[in-house]
């Protein structure tokens, strides 16, 4: 399924590897659970897809296994490096086994079965996306260009399972609180206690969102105390928006500044996706350009909601970047193709990142002032940034592969 290359091996990395071997996130837990499952399960299409994944999860372990080993192939014969781990290199001959960084002895304890096909099946979701992740902080803590291009293949793949168990788990037509067969009790499955609530600093803040109030929620002050339960939500619903004119204030001004920002990216967008050589690059900023075309209309629309100036306030610090993004445009001009695209992601990811830090502020901001449509509309947007800033990290690790090996993007 992939041809491994290592050509520096790193026994100190190659310990770090291990947990991917024999570890609870590992290859071997992933290809033991799917596999399993799919042994107990009845529907025969759903069987075929943990088959399917768990088989090749096996070829997954097989592809770690070996960039283990062969990072770790000096602990055999050099007695420095086989001081990185004297347990690997004396009892195992330098070779793997199933453990993990620690040394610990993988287990059937990792192992997530209920036989209860879809709660598996979100089991199987999230263990892919802690997969992902791991492997995520293997690529950033590697040196080795073809240990970071096998395990760039190994992240890629995890996310396809998830989409795959995802499909499954959807395609089944159940409500997505629908466990099992019992009933939950109707009234207090909608109760939300506010438990973590204290007294001045040693207090923690308390928010409302989607996940405490609307919909059939019934918010408890504390449920040891439930005659206030509705005198909590009284209040609540008396109170709205606190008063405060100079976090107000502040509040306008950042989403005036916010709406300049993004007026100037969808300015500059189109002239990033022109300068692009790869067609993912491309694909990725035109669908982060209809994006921030949405959250413009949703910054006129909290400024509406707050009842301040719908107009836009100069912003001098994302006009600075795009006059950077502007330069590296014209220094791509001169570049080969994968140098130029990772020059204009660089350029990119600092926007993002500069929208991150300004939506998280002022969302914030509109939580603390109990703006809660505001504050959702933020949220949209902050999350829409993220995913930019993911994607385009997403795309930047193969062309740095092809930049390496100095071939065209294709």
């Amino acid at each position: 399924m992939y041809t491994v290359r290592v050509d520096e091996p790193d026994p100190k990395f190659g310990n770090m590897l291990l947990e991917q071997f024999g570890g609870a996130n590992g290859e071997l837990a992933a290809a033991m659970q799917y596999s399993i499952q799919g042994i107990n399960c009845d529907d025969a299409a759903r069987k075929d897809l943990l088959m399917d994944i768990g088989t090749e999860e096996l070829s997954h372990l097989e592809i770690i296994g070996t960039l283990a080993r062969m990072h770790l192939r000096p602990l055999k014969s050099v007695r420095e490096e086989a001081e990185a781990d004297p347990l690997i290199a004396i009892a195992g001959g330098g070779g793997v086994n199933l453990f993990n960084s620690q040394g610990n002895a993988w287990t059937a304890d990792y192992l997530k079965i209920t036989g209860e096909l879809d709660v598996d099946l979100r089991s199987n979701i999230a263990a892919e996306a802690r997969a992902k992740i791991v492997y995520e902080r293997l690529i950033n803590f590697c040196r080795d260009p073809g240990t970071k291009d096998a395990l760039q293949f190994l992240m890629t793949r995890e996310i396809t399972h998830m989409k795959a168990f995802t499909a499954a788990l959807e395609s089944m037509g159940r409500p997505p609180f629908m466990i099992g067969q019992i009933a939950p009790t109707p009234e207090l499955v909608n109760q939300y206690f506010n438990d973590s609530t204290g007294e001045g600093e040693h207090g923690e803040v308390d928010s409302r969102g989607p996940w405490n109030e609307g919909g059939d929620w019934r918010f408890v002050v504390s449920p040891m105390a439930p005659d206030q339960s509705d005198a909590g939500d009284a209040l609540h619903e008396a109170s709205g928006a606190i008063e405060n004119s100079g976090l107000q204030e502040i509040l306008s001004d950042q989403l005036r500044d916010l709406l300049h920002a993004e007026k100037q990216i969808t300015k500059a967008l189109p002239k990033l996706i022109k300068a692009a050589r790869s067609l993912q690059l491309k694909d990725a900023m035109t669908q982060h350009l209809a994006e921030t075309e949405a959250q413009v209309e949703r910054l006129t629309e909290c400024l509406q909601i707050i009842g301040g100036p719908a107009r836009a306030k100069p912003c001098k610090g994302m006009a600075g970047l795009i006059e950077e993004g502007d330069e590296t445009v014209q220094d791509s001009k001169g570049k080969d193709d994968a140098p130029a695209d990772i020059a204009l992601i660089g350029a990119a990811v600092r926007v993002e990142h500069y929208e991150i830090a300004a939506y998280t502020s002022a969302r914030n901001l509109a939580l603390q002032l109990r703006l809660r449509d505001v504050a959702d509309l933020l949220t949209l947007s902050l999350g829409e940034e993220q995913n930019a800033a993911q994607m385009l990290d997403q795309v930047c690790q193969p062309l740095m592969s092809l930049s390496r090996r100095a071939e065209p993007v294709v």
